[in-house]
């Protein structure tokens, strides 16, 4: 028991510092699982990610950059939302679930989320471009 009072003792005596990446990756875990979020970040920054997830690198923080301060937290989120999802309620989504998130995982206060749709995505519209060529 006296173990117990020492450890939390020690505990109390240090600062812990939690860096910029990683509130940006439990940020970007957060808005990847709202309904209607079908990718994050934008064009560049995905042709990026999904290059490094090909050799088995994936970056949870793409498209996700944060100010994180002393006891705040400020977050700019680019996303692509999946066709015809409601483009506020899929953003206010992403606001509500980064927000839980950093609140109870990093245990800091919200400043702000700014969220920014950079795309819709529409199921097939890729697949036929890349099937149908030009010319053979």
């Amino acid at each position: 028991m006296a173990q117990n009072i020492t450890e939390t003792a020690v505990a109390q005596n240090g600062k812990t510092t939690i860096v910029d990446p990683v509130v940006a990756k439990i940020a970007g875990i957060a808005a990847r699982e709202v309904p209607g979020v079908h990718a994050l970040g934008g064009g560049a920054a995905r042709v990026i990610g999904n290059i490094r997830e090909a050799v088995g690198a994936k970056d949870y923080g793409q498209g996700v950059r944060v100010e994180v301060g002393e006891t705040e937290v400020a977050a700019d989120i680019s996303i692509v939302v999946d066709y015809p999802e409601e483009l506020q309620r899929v953003a206010n989504g992403v606001r509500t679930a980064v927000a839980e998130a950093i609140t109870d995982l990093v245990g800091m206060k919200v400043a702000e989320i700014n969220v920014t749709i950079v795309d819709v995505y529409i199921p097939g519209e890729d697949d036929d471009a890349e099937t149908e060529a030009r010319v053979q």
